[in-house]
């Protein structure tokens, strides 16, 4: 089957300071999945310093999946990569950043490159469409996890901003 490939990004508010946010968001669990709301486990291999190796297996409309990613965290940036090395997005590439908004809030920056099989070739017009809406779950989960990080951390939950129409 052929494959398509598209950029994408979005921004998320997380509850707790830049450091705290990096710390959360990069000490992996087998039990991660069910914190995105997935029905699965993860296998959590420490490869070389700062190089993780995950393999998650999730249950997907009566399937099972398995991804497996290389992440390479960068402390000092508060910043990781996450590089699909098998599953339905093999070849697909990551960057997560996390920049302090505050001294109990943060924003996750996040830029992906999404390499998926498809049927057939997109138009450009459709490429655009797909990395809508990949943003918009990617951007979900990331809400979710925003609302366990403010539970596990003990915060409040960040609020989405409504945008005022002018």
């Amino acid at each position: 089957m052929p494959r398509i490939s598209f950029d994408y990004r979005f921004r998320v508010r997380l509850p707790a300071s830049a450091d705290a946010a990096y710390r959360w968001a990069t000490d992996y669990a087998p039990d991660d999945p069910a914190r995105m709301g997935q029905d699965g486990r993860r296998r959590i291999e420490h490869v070389a310093d700062g190089t993780i190796l995950l393999t998650d297996r999730v249950r997907r409309d009566g399937r099972t999946v398995t991804k497996t990613r290389l992440v390479r965290l960068r402390p000092g940036e508060r910043a990781w990569t996450n590089t699909h090395l098998a599953g339905p997005t093999r070849h697909s590439q990551f960057l997560y950043r996390i920049t302090p908004l505050g001294p109990g809030a943060s924003s996750l920056e996040f830029v992906g490159l999404q390499v998926e099989p498809s049927p057939r070739s997109l138009a450009p017009k459709e490429l655009a469409r797909r990395a809508q809406a990949v943003a918009r779950e990617d951007a979900a989960t990331w809400r979710r996890l925003s609302r366990v990080m403010a539970e596990e951390l003990g915060g409040a939950p960040v609020r989405r901003r409504r945008r005022r129409r002018a």
